[in-house]
């Protein structure tokens, strides 16, 4: 375990943001956080790879990370494999080892920034697949006893971009592993966005489906190591039916999905229709290939940050009436 003092967080938040936090600490073990939590009286936070976070101010406290990383195959059988896998694993990394072992499930969720004890929590999600269709059960130390919890999936309420830990339980419990369920039987998703007609009609293989949509997503989402950003800065709203189809009279081409809820409608594309696409305030900007990712020019501070994302909500709001909310985590 490694304890630092009055640490500088910038290369713990994917947005670049200069904050800093009273301690910071790193432990290895689901033993070394548990030996450190009764010692701990201030507030803390929990973080992972901070790429769904924007530190609006310094972290009076203790911010902890996890180094618990290694992928254990605990159940196989002929047609499904169950991995154990750290909380502080790359989530990419842990695509790259399924796909190269040619198991499926998670293909559809290749390069998304952060860990995988960060992906439990926020029910990662992109083209059709969310990490709740994979994740069987998470392993968590309860931050004020110590004591270690198996949540089943149906414990997690998973939603859209949403958990137990982002909610109820929020800050009161710690990620140490995830159990996730592939298959060995390859059931592509590629109905959704451009990946059906860029793959074409070749015969199709998990590692042919993640090239595509690491193509697809890096022509249009920028390297936070060059522009800060934290991916998909809004949720894309669902909103009930007679919503959609009064905006669809007034724009037929609007991209929509429906779902048992309501339809779901992108929210890049309201930002892109209300004029935001590649605009900027100071030193922040919304970004000119992806309007749903803002992005921090170089020498932004959270404020300006905060108050692009303001002025983009009122904007949305008054032209099509409709509230999108971020799905970054602001501390």
């Amino acid at each position: 375990m490694t304890i630092t003092p009055n640490y500088n967080l910038i290369n713990n938040n994917t947005f670049g943001i200069n904050a800093k936090a009273d301690y910071f600490v790193e432990y290895n073990s689901v033993e070394e956080l548990q030996q450190f939590l009764p010692q701990q009286k201030g507030r803390v936070l929990h973080i992972g790879g901070g790429s769904n976070l924007l530190f609006t101010a310094d972290f009076k406290g203790t911010v902890l990370h996890s180094r618990i990383g290694g992928i254990e195959i605990v159940h196989e059988d002929e047609t499904s494999v169950h991995l154990k896998v750290g909380a502080a694993v790359i989530w990419d990394d842990l695509v790259a080892y399924a796909v190269e072992k040619g198991w499926s499930g998670i293909e559809n969720l290749s390069i998304i920034p952060g860990e995988t004890g960060a992906a439990a929590v926020q029910n990662i999600g992109a083209y059709g697949v969310e990490a709740k269709d994979v994740i069987l059960q998470v392993y968590a130390v309860e931050m004020a006893t110590g004591k270690i919890r198996v949540f089943e999936n149906r414990e997690c309420h998973y939603a859209y971009r949403q958990s137990v830990f982002k909610n109820e339980f929020k800050g009161m419990y710690a990620i140490t592993h995830v159990v996730i369920k592939l298959s060995k039987i390859f059931e592509p998703k590629i109905g959704y966005g451009d990946i059906r007609k860029t793959l074409g009609d070749e015969e199709l293989t998990p590692l042919k489906v993640r090239n595509v949509i690491i193509d697809i997503r890096n022509q249009k989402l920028p390297d936070p190591k060059v522009l800060g950003n934290a991916g998909s800065f809004f949720m894309n709203p669902v909103v009930e039916y007679s919503k959609y189809e009064e905006l669809k009279n007034i724009y037929p081409d609007i991209p929509a999905y429906i779902l048992e809820n309501g339809v779901k409608i992108p929210a890049g594309w309201l930002i892109d229709q209300s004029g935001w696409k590649g605009r900027a305030l100071g030193k922040a900007a919304v970004h000119d290939k992806q309007a749903l990712v803002l992005v921090n020019r170089g020498g932004a501070e959270a404020a300006d940050i905060v108050r692009l994302s303001d002025e983009v909500r009122k904007t949305v709001r008054k032209k099509f009436g409709i509230d999108i909310h971020p799905e970054v985590n602001f501390i």
